[in-house]
């Protein structure tokens, strides 16, 4: 089980929430209302305060990197901190399967200057995955997609459901909301409220 208690930053909060492992909640509003900064709190990414679980583990009381590689955040806009693709993954028959889950086979021998938008956010969720995380925090994962790519995101990401993955969504496509999520959630002046079904 993957639970949030009485998170807050000087924007958010406080925030309680519980996500079952193999479910995605989806969380929806418009912007500027504090989603993906909910992620990066979630991620410690940015200060804040309260008490994030992962099985019952505190993550206060692990190293950030070990809890960034089971807590993944996919940001709309991924980090890239070499100019190779290659240098972003290990080699093998692991990452060649995630390339090619996200139809970008032959993406280790490009430059990350060439990538679309579109390309850096297919990788960075191939990146994250080749961790194993039980938990994923997606922000927008298929805003620059189009319709055949965003299919197959939503493969993978329905893919680690049925693994057991917690996976927390921000997305303003009400469809996509409605494909992935159980639950739903409206984030409004830095609070969530449930809702009873995907909103516009």
């Amino acid at each position: 089980m993957f639970e949030i208690s009485n998170l807050k930053t000087p924007l958010i909060g406080p925030i309680s929430l519980s996500i079952a492992p193999g479910e995605c909640v989806s969380l929806r509003g418009p912007s500027g209302t504090g989603k993906s900064l909910l992620l990066r709190a979630i991620a410690d990414l940015d200060p804040n305060e309260g008490d994030v679980r992962l099985d019952q583990q505190s993550r206060n009381r692990m190293p950030a990197p070990q809890w960034r590689r089971l807590v993944a955040m996919i940001p709309a806009e991924s980090g890239w901190w070499t100019d190779n693709v290659a240098d972003h993954f290990k080699p093998g028959p692991e990452t060649a399967a995630l390339l090619e889950a996200v139809d970008l086979p032959k993406a280790l021998d490009w430059k990350v200057n060439r990538l679309s938008t579109g390309e850096k956010q297919r990788l960075a969720l191939a990146r994250a995955l080749h961790n194993k995380p039980k938990v994923l925090l997606l922000d927008e994962p298929t805003s620059a997609l189009d319709e055949q790519a965003t299919a197959r995101v939503e493969d993978i990401v329905r893919r680690q459901m049925s693994e057991g993955v917690a996976i927390l969504l921000v997305t303003h496509d009400q469809a996509q909301a409605q494909r992935l999520g159980g639950r739903h959630f409206l984030m409004e002046h830095g609070r969530l409220s449930p809702v009873a079904e995907a909103v516009a």
